[in-house]
Formats: structure tokens, sequence, C-alpha cells
């Protein structure tokens, strides 16, 4: 498995913020983080990155704990206020290039991994979701809280900011590792 050296020299070519390895055994799969993709996101039942069609949260737990260790990390998006949803999503792209950059990384050096990142997948206009197969399961990222992770927990668990300023987003991913089959 990659090791925490190589991963850290590699990501310092990066704007990540903060980061923090950890076992997924040390994660709290929640179903209140799930009731609330249900009830107040307008993505819930829209797209193969989100819920159901990432599974239930006992599914996708056990998926998670399937490997061995964890990398946490957040970057930063610059936005004249956080409260404007709209010019916030639209800094999401930067956060998720750099989430594939570590993942294809990871990779590239024999290590199995799963990668979660921001809301819901955006890649294409139109989701195949349910009549289709995802068109690109390789790229896509499904949602850390679909996966029932509170994040601000994780966060304050490692020591790391959830919340920076009135003019700064912080956005947080999740890779998940193991040694290649």
């Amino acid at each position: 498995m990659i090791s925490h050296e190589c991963l850290e020299e590699f990501i310092c070519q990066f704007p990540v913020y903060q980061y923090a390895f950890f076992k997924p055994e040390e994660i709290d799969f929640s179903f209140r983080v799930r009731w609330i993709c249900q009830q107040e996101c307008e993505r819930y039942d829209s797209t193969w990155a989100c819920p159901p069609a990432v599974g239930s949260v006992e599914e996708c737990g056990k998926r998670c704990l399937e490997y061995g260790e964890c990398f946490l990390f957040s970057t930063i998006a610059e936005v004249s206020d956080v409260i404007n949803f709209e010019e916030t999503l639209a800094t999401r792209r930067g956060h998720e290039e750099i989430t594939a950059a570590i993942e294809a990384f990871i990779r590239s050096q024999g290590t199995e991994c799963m990668a979660l990142s921001t809301e819901s997948c955006d890649l294409c206009e139109h989701c195949a979701y349910p009549d289709a197969p995802c068109r690109f399961p390789e790229k896509m990222h499904p949602c850390v809280e679909s996966h029932g992770i509170i994040v601000s927990e994780l966060a304050e668990k490692y020591n790391m900011e959830f919340t920076l300023s009135p003019n700064q987003i912080l956005w947080f991913g999740i890779i998940f590792m193991k040694e290649s089959a």
C-alpha cells in the first residue's frame, strides 16, 4: 500500500489545506445523514452518486470497511459569501479535480482505492440513473454524506477545521485505500 510519506509528497503540489490518515473502523456510519439526504437534498434518488443508488447505509459502511486505511483531506475555495449557494457550488470543480488526481496517483502506486467527495456527481449533464448504468463509474465520486459519514465529526475528531470564514468554503474528500488484489 502507498506510504503516508509518498502521498504527502504528492499532495504538496495541490492546495490541500489539512489532511488525516485513519482506519475506516474509526468512522461512525449514521442513518441521520441519510435522512437529511432524503428529506432535504434535491439530488436524492436522481444520480448514481447519491442514495438510494449507492446502497443502504449498512451496504456503504460494509464497502468502506473493506479498505485498510482512509485519507481525509480538505481544500479551500474563496467566495463572496458562503450563503451564496450557486457561487459556492461553482467552486466544487477544483476540489473534484484534486480528488481525481490524488485518486489516480494512489492507483498508479499499486494501491486500490475508492474516493468519496463533495455533494453529488456532476460529470454528465443528465445522469443515466435509474434507466442505464453510470457512464463513468471510474470517474464518479459519490458524496461522503451519501455513505452515512458525518464530515464535521471526522474533522473534529482529527483536529481539522470545518469552517473558516464567511468568504471561505472547505471542501472535503475521503479516499479509502487497500493493497491491490
